[in-house]
Formats: C-alpha cells, structure tokens, sequence
C-alpha cells in the first residue's frame, strides 16, 4: 500500500492552455530519465532482480542532404493523399515561409544539427496557416511539404490570449495524451474526436488578448485537433484561446508519421508511458524533428515576433 501512495503522489497534474477546463484535459509533466551511467550499472546483478539486460537508446536517425529531401518527397505526396484542403503555395510563398522560419530559429537560438521537419504556424489574423518545412543544417535550401489552415488564439474575448511566437521543443520532459472526444455544456469536443493527439509545449508567457495595455500570464501552450463537426470548418481564422488548432487529418498525419515525435521516438525505447502514448502502426520518419515554431508575418521581425 506504501508503494502505492508513492506512486499516486509522485504524478503531477498540471493545468492546459485553456482556461475553460470544459474544452481541455490534464496533461502530466513527467521527469523520464534513461539509466544512468553512475551506479549500479544496466545489465549488473542486483540482490533482489538478478541480471538486468543492458537499455540500448537509440540515437537520434540523420540523414544527408539527398536522402533527407527524398524522404520529404515521400512525405509531401502522402500528405497531398491523406490530408484534404490543402492550402496552394505560390514559390514567392513557399519562400517566404522558409525565410521567417529561418529568422525564428536563428532568433531562438534553436540548433539546427540534422535534417528534420519543423512545423511553423503563422499566427497573423489575415493568415492563420501552417507550414511544414524539411530544415537543413548545412544548407540554406529548405523545402515546404505543405500548408493547411489553423487557428491561434484571439483577442478581444475575455481569458483568451495571443499565441506566442518563438520556438517550442517537445520535449520528454512534458507527456502528451489524448483526447477522450468529451463535449462540454455547449455539446463542443474542445480537443477533438476520441484519440485526437494533444502535444503539450509547456508552460510560456502569452499576452492577454482581453486586455489592450499589453499585459501577460502563463498558459499552458499545446496543439490539437478541434470539435470536427461544428469548429474545424472554421479554421483559418483567430478563435483559440491561445493554443494552435488544427485539422483532424492533418492531426492524425503528424501523429503517424511522428514529425514532432524524435524524442519522444527515443523515449519510448526505455519508458513505456512515451511507448504508450505514440500509435501502435506509427511509421516514424526519419527527418521527424521537435519544435513547433510560431511566427507572425504582420509584425516587422516576423520570424522573432518583435515589432
């Protein structure tokens, strides 16, 4: 029973970006940690297991520049065949997506060591997009795969804030889930249908969007699916509470293939809560990366979000 009550204690519950508790859930902040090299040693006998079989961790997958645009060539054609509505990308576009990328990663300080997808949003009211881009370590000729409509928080509307700009890792620090596809008192499913992935980036300062004196709180910043019937057709447009709405689709895309999953990927190779989260079919890509990347190309630095 002992053993019990520490184990209920040792899980921490922490709040969701949204204010109403009706249109999110809980999500878990979790410490995984692989063995450590110190002490008793993976694969030493201990008094009471025996022999321990060594936990191999796999690295990180890299790929060359060739292989790495080959396999986002793979992924632009099975997003163009699993994902409706795609948003049309002129190359004027498609290059100007990459510069505020670029702007925002090299602002953020955000490392660029192997090729891997980021998934950028573009917070700007008149945009409201979402861009997936193959980001190359050592060359500056990155690739669009595609771009679907989302929505980023609003103003105007009281306990709703701004989404942030910046760049945002998930981590292994912070553990997903998924949505149960519960309605609130308005019959909404706030994160989506049943199984919805919700990506949880932690918590971050966001300004008040109810306010004009530029005043700012926490929230919890994440990104999920939204109500499929009454919400999802509106997408393109502000209306979130601060956190990133996206198509259903496009939800399960990003889940299957794991492009915001490369950790995680790892992490389920010792801890089987990240194993049970990510979908059993999943075929993880090797350019899979980490970081969201918000933007916002009505400010004048658009890739840092400063004016």
């Amino acid at each position: 029973m002992n053993g019990l009550m520490a184990a209920v204690a040792a899980t921490v519950l922490v709040s969701t970006i949204c204010s109403s508790p009706a249109l999110c859930q809980d999500s878990k902040a979790v410490s995984p940690a692989p063995p450590e090299a110190g002490g008793s040693q993976a694969g030493s006998p201990t008094p009471d297991s025996g022999d321990v079989a060594p936990v191999v961790i796999p690295p990180l997958p890299s790929l060359d520049d060739a292989a790495a645009r080959a396999e986002a060539g793979r992924l632009e054609k099975a997003l163009q065949h699993d994902v409706p509505h795609l948003v049309p990308l002129t190359m004027a576009q498609r290059l100007h997506w990459v510069q505020m990328a670029r702007d925002a990663v090299d602002a953020a300080g955000f490392a660029i060591a192997r090729a891997q997808v980021l998934v950028v949003v573009d917070r700007n009211p008149s945009v409201q997009k979402l861009a997936l881009i193959l980001a190359l370590p050592d060359s500056p000729d990155w690739h669009v795969l595609g771009s679907v409509k989302v929505s980023t928080g609003t103003r105007g509307r009281k306990y709703y804030y701004v989404t942030p700009t910046g760049v945002f890792p998930n981590t292994t620090d912070r553990l997903g889930y998924r949505a149960e596809g519960t309605k609130n008192e308005h019959g909404i499913r706030g994160i989506g249908a049943k199984g919805m992935r919700v990506w949880d980036f932690g918590w971050h300062n966001a300004e008040k969007g109810w306010l004009s004196g530029g005043e700012t709180g926490d929230i919890r910043l994440e990104m999920h699916a939204t109500d499929p019937d009454f919400l999802e057709s509106r997408l393109g447009r502000p209306a979130s509470e601060g956190c990133v709405r996206i198509p259903a689709k496009f939800n399960v895309f990003l889940d299957h293939y794991g492009l915001l999953d490369v950790e995680y990927e790892q992490a389920a190779s010792y801890d089987d809560r990240f194993k049970a989260l990510l979908p059993k079919d999943r075929v993880p890509s090797p350019i899979a990366g980490e970081a969201l990347v918000v933007v916002d190309s009505g400010q004048k630095n658009a890739g840092t979000g400063r004016s």
